[in-house]
């Protein structure tokens, strides 16, 4: 989450108005934010990325080094960023994903803009294509995060990322054969999360979801009855060896029925009874209430079944991954709008 202290910290300002801070490695300023500049700003955050990750901030003038904030043009343009669009941009133009977050923040009576990047843990970030009109991004080309300014890659930088991801792979492989050496190889299997099947030697097993599990009774071998049975699975046709187990990725059923909104319609259906509420306060009330993980509200959409599972294992969410929402989300949001506007209220209201 990104940090109003942190940003007043960034535009910390000296006795004639001018900012302490230059720009860095890790710190960008721009004057105005425009959606035809976006080529340039998604090169910075891959150079951000390739580097310890960074801020983009919007409303500070060059020269002098002032904070301007944002003009109601500016601020039209960057309340309409829909969060998953740029981020399904991003993972075409480049690779691996690049993580970030955006919102905006009143300071000294100006609206600042506020894109945040995370340092990718899957260096160098390289762009798979041409893009911008006047190709600001190159095919097959690393941009790099040098002082105050993004370029592309130099030797040093690039030499020693190889490095790190050469040593990050060799630490991996030997933590995993430190692992088998624990348990020895007769007790070692390969899990197949795609696929769904555990492998050893020739033999596949399918793994199958708890879900249908607990839904199934078995039939002792020599003693078949079909009411003792129930509920089972009805086999049709032969059962033939394959080299390969087909698996049924499980479905929710009836999600969009249930969760009918995406996150712009959402907003906008909001902002039809709001039209004064910003996009990016809508997105901090999500936020702030933990909406997007509560299945009250809303759900994920993941591409999939390895997503949904790393996900459930790690806690950790695929990036680019939509969430969806339902009316409840709705109507909990408007609540919190309401209850803003009275005197004792917040502007963000939480649960």
């Amino acid at each position: 989450m990104i940090l109003q202290t942190t940003i007043q910290g960034f535009l910390k300002t000296k006795a004639d108005s001018r900012l302490y801070h230059r720009e860095n490695q890790e710190l960008e300023f721009k004057e105005q934010f425009n959606l035809a500049g976006l080529d340039e700003y998604l090169r910075d955050f891959a150079a951000f990325a390739n580097n310890r990750g960074g801020y983009l901030v919007f409303g500070v003038k060059d020269k002098p080094r002032v904070i301007q904030g944002m003009s109601k043009g500016s601020i039209d343009q960057f309340e309409k960023i829909d969060p998953e669009k740029i981020t399904g941009y991003l993972l075409e133009i480049f690779s691996p994903a690049i993580e970030w977050e955006m919102a905006t923040f009143e300071i000294s009576s100006k609206t600042i803009g506020v894109f945040r990047v995370e340092m990718s843990k899957e260096k160098p970030v390289i762009a798979k294509k041409d893009e911008g009109k006047q190709q600001t991004i190159k095919n097959g080309e690393v941009y790099y995060r040098y002082g105050g300014r993004t370029q592309k890659i130099q030797y040093a930088e690039l030499n020693s990322i190889i490095h790190e991801r050469i040593r990050q792979n060799n630490d991996g492989w030997m933590d995993l054969v430190h692992k088998i050496g624990q348990s020895g190889p007769s007790n070692a299997a390969i899990l197949d999360l795609e696929n769904a099947t555990i492998e050893k030697g020739d033999n596949k097993i399918l793994v199958v979801d708890e879900t249908l599990i607990n839904k199934l009774k078995f039939i002792k071998e020599g003693s078949f009855k079909e009411k003792d049975g129930a509920p089972t699975l009805k086999l049709v046709g032969d059962v033939v060896p394959t080299s390969q187990i087909e698996v049924v990725r499980r479905i929710k059923e009836n999600l969009t029925k249930q969760y009918p909104h995406s996150a712009m319609e959402l907003v906008e259906k909001i902002q039809t009874s709001f039209p004064e509420i910003k996009q990016s306060i809508i997105w901090d009330t999500i936020k702030l209430n933990d909406l997007k993980n509560d299945p009250n509200y809303s759900a994920y959409v993941f591409r999939n079944q390895s997503q949904e599972k790393e996900f459930k294992k790690s806690g950790k969410l695929p990036v680019s991954t939509p969430s969806i929402y339902n009316d409840n989300a709705f109507n909990f949001i408007c609540q919190c709008i309401t209850d803003s506007r009275k005197p004792s209220g917040k502007k963000l209201i939480k649960k």
